[in-house]
């Protein structure tokens, strides 16, 4: 029988490796061995992982429900950073269900509280998911200066967001900034 910690690897793998429905078993089968050992924090741990599966699946209502419960338990443990991250994941989820009003509140909860954390990357990143949701839904100039504002924390810029780097600094200079 593989320990809880053993589920938790094998699931993660399993995701990973975009098998979705066994990686949803093995995290369920982890989160009963870690509330079988009153790990609490590590059932809310695989209740976010199965959450990450589940939206993965499609499944954004039940993938919600095991976020939100996680969530309650990072609170009640005073937890902040992965209160916020937590934040960050439902966000996603709100995000694919359309929900795009729901998912900048989130994203900027969770943003706000990385930025107390003084976690730079992670503020970043979720600026730059806020930035994201403003341009899928037409609000260039707004997404543009959130953009430009995520990127001054993010310390490895990805292909994409070195381009868009690249973009607001033209912008800025054809602008006279």
């Amino acid at each position: 029988m593989p320990t809880a910690e053993e589920l938790k690897d094998q699931g993660v793998a399993e995701y990973l490796r975009g098998d979705y429905e066994l990686a949803a078993e093995t995290f369920r089968a982890a989160a009963a061995q870690y509330e079988e050992n009153d790990v609490a924090d590590m059932v809310a741990e695989m209740q976010v992982n199965l959450g990450l599966t589940l939206h993965s699946l499609g499944q954004h209502d039940a993938a919600l429900e095991q976020m939100t419960q996680a969530h309650a338990v990072f609170v009640r443990m005073d937890d902040t950073h992965r209160t916020a991250q937590v934040l960050g994941n439902m966000a996603r989820v709100y995000a694919g269900q359309g929900n795009s009003e729901q998912a900048i509140t989130n994203y900027r909860e969770a943003a706000a509280i990385f930025n107390e954390l003084g976690d730079e990357e992670n503020y970043g990143q979720t600026v730059l998911a806020i930035a994201d949701l403003q341009l899928r839904s037409g609000q260039v100039m707004k997404a543009a200066a959130t953009y430009e504002a995520g990127l001054e924390h993010v310390k490895n810029p990805n292909t994409r967001q070195k381009l868009m780097k690249k973009l607001l600094g033209l912008r800025s200079r054809l602008g006279g900034g």
